[in-house]
């Protein structure tokens, strides 16, 4: 059989990839493998701006930007998002259930992720909205912490606005916050992905204009390397301080976006880079940012998250940034950040670039405590039953609360985090299900601490490790059974909880709670609201509204 000059040349094309991808997947531990990567020399003198345009054409092309070309191109129009499964919260009875435990959430990425499927003119998938996260969008008045330990806790109880004869309870926590001058330095890898699927707007250039505003921020005491992913690992740019500036930008900016995607050889290389440059006492963390099209090669999603764990023990975290529409594994990339001792977000547009990078930079990058958990015992004489609002995938076995070896959420700097419980008091009927367990044979729950004159609702202990400890330290507080006029930032949240679950057609709504009451109570809880992110939600709600009336009208 005789081949055309083309096809030839594309047979020796594929052939190199076939070589280069087989002496990348090497079967050996995911921390064993021995790299032999796409390499840029580093520089010892700025490029110039066509040295740089070259720079980024080199990489694009040997990371695989032929293999777009090739057949099984990356569609724009085939959608392959996914979500993990939610299986909402139920009422729990205090007599079979008194304590409920569970690890802090300070992940916000499922908020604006809602945003842009409405801004788009869509009702988001019901496994979309984790309603923690839609919660913890937004910044409460809660108190700086002033004692020996890096965060508050404040709690708070009214009634629940959509079944008025339950009540809601809020437990907040506001973790300290710091200048940016006084961070710790920052051991940066940026793993970027420019596989053939970001070339759309939202995607590597939304990303590219994100990381210019992180990198702006950068200090002379920072360093970032940059590392890109497709057909194969590459680093671009080797270690440079922070006050190198154009050199970053340059480098970032010249990257272009083509190939298949190997996810998992780009966060290996990534996780050595950072190891070659490791600050002690520092800020060591690798910044995913991905649309999520992330395939881990010839390592198993299970070999990957080991690895992520083994590196988080040494010191460096993962951060994962979310972009563009049709790729996004929303649920792979928030499971990467939580064993990665990070934080997932999504960006959607400049704004939200802002808030993640700068704005909330501190948090996004500087952990002040780790494993951080929250356990709460309620009083069976004035509680019957009680439900944790969202928190769904971060729910733990009692007995993880005292053990020091089980993960969790971590707190960063200047970070809240706000927790909802509706209670079902002591006497009343309710028309939901109370899930409990018949009695006991052979034995009685013991009640060490049951007086009926009590004015304690619940008991909230919380236990956190400084992030270089081995060794957790605990905290508690008793909620009082008193009720105040709620604050606002109590309505707001209670306002965005309620909107949450219309969204995810809750069951625990009352028939005949809407999206007006939502607005009416967010509408009058702003408050103090200078970025506008609650201006914001309003119309986000105001928009939904307007999609279902449109709907009824049609029907």
């Amino acid at each position: 059989m005789r081949h055309r000059p083309a096809t030839l040349i594309a047979l020796v094309v594929l052939g190199f990839f076939a070589c280069t991808s087989q002496a990348l997947r090497q079967e050996e531990t995911p921390g064993e493998v021995e790299l032999e990567p796409v390499t840029v020399t580093p520089q010892t003198a700025p490029l110039s701006a066509a040295e740089l345009r070259e720079r980024g054409k080199a990489v694009a092309d040997a990371v695989g930007g032929v293999r777009y070309d090739l057949p099984g191109r990356y569609n724009p129009n085939f959608n392959t998002e996914s979500y993990d499964r939610i299986v909402e919260n139920t009422f729990l009875s205090v007599a079979a259930n008194p304590l409920s435990t569970f690890s802090i959430d300070v992940d916000r990425a499922s908020y604006s992720n809602v945003r842009r499927f409405i801004n788009h003119g869509r009702r988001p998938p019901i496994d979309a909205v984790r309603i923690e996260e839609l919660i913890n969008y937004f910044t409460y008045d809660y108190p700086d912490p002033d004692g020996e330990h890096p965060f508050s806790i404040t709690t708070e109880l009214t009634d629940a606005p959509w079944n008025p004869l339950h009540k809601l309870v809020r437990i907040g926590i506001q973790g300290e916050k710091i200048d940016t001058e006084d961070l710790p330095p920052s051991n940066l890898v940026f793993l970027i992905d420019v596989s053939g699927s970001m070339q759309s707007p939202d995607k590597l250039p939304l990303l590219k204009a994100s990381f210019r505003m992180l990198v702006n921020e950068l200090r002379p005491e920072d360093r970032v390397a940059v590392v890109v992913y497709a057909g194969a690992a590459g680093l671009v740019l080797a270690s440079t301080p922070g006050d190198e500036k154009d050199t970053i930008l340059g480098a970032i900016e010249a990257l272009e976006a083509g190939g298949s995607t190997a996810g998992g050889e780009g966060i290996i290389l990534a996780y050595k880079v950072a190891h070659e440059n490791h600050i002690e006492g520092g800020n060591n963390r690798v910044i995913l940012a991905t649309d999520g099209d992330f395939n881990v090669g010839a390592s198993s999603d299970a070999e990957m998250v080991r690895l992520i764990e083994e590196k988080r023990q040494q010191g460096t975290f993962l951060t994962v940034l979310g972009f563009g529409t049709g790729n996004l594994k929303d649920s792979k990339m928030e499971q990467l950040a939580d064993h990665g001792n990070g934080n997932f977000a999504y960006i959607d547009n400049l704004m939200e670039a802002r808030k993640v990078l700068v704005t909330e930079m501190g948090g996004t990058l500087l952990a002040i405590a780790k494993d951080v958990k929250i356990q709460v015992e309620f009083n069976p004489q004035r509680v019957q039953a009680y439900r944790l609002i969202g928190y769904e995938n971060r729910l733990l076995a009692n007995e993880d609360f005292n053990d020091d070896t089980k993960d969790a959420g971590e707190l960063g700097a200047g970070h809240s985090v706000t927790a909802l419980y509706e209670v079902i008091p002591v006497g009343v009927e309710s028309r939901f299900e109370i899930r409990g367990v018949d009695s006991l044979r052979y034995q009685t729950p013991g009640t060490p601490f049951s007086p009926s004159d009590s004015p304690e609702l619940m008991f909230v202990k919380l236990r956190y490790k400084e992030p270089d400890g081995d060794e957790s330290r605990l905290i508690e507080q008793p909620v009082l059974d008193s009720r105040d006029e709620p604050t606002t930032d109590l309505r707001f949240a209670a306002a965005v909880a309620g909107f949450g679950m219309i969204l995810r057609e809750s069951e625990y709504l009352a028939s005949d709670w809407t999206l007006a009451d939502v607005l009416e109570l967010a509408r009058g809880s702003t408050g103090e609201d200078s970025a506008g992110y609650r201006a914001e939600f309003i119309r986000l709600v105001e928009s939904v509204n307007s999609m279902e009336l449109l709907a009824q009208a049609n029907h």
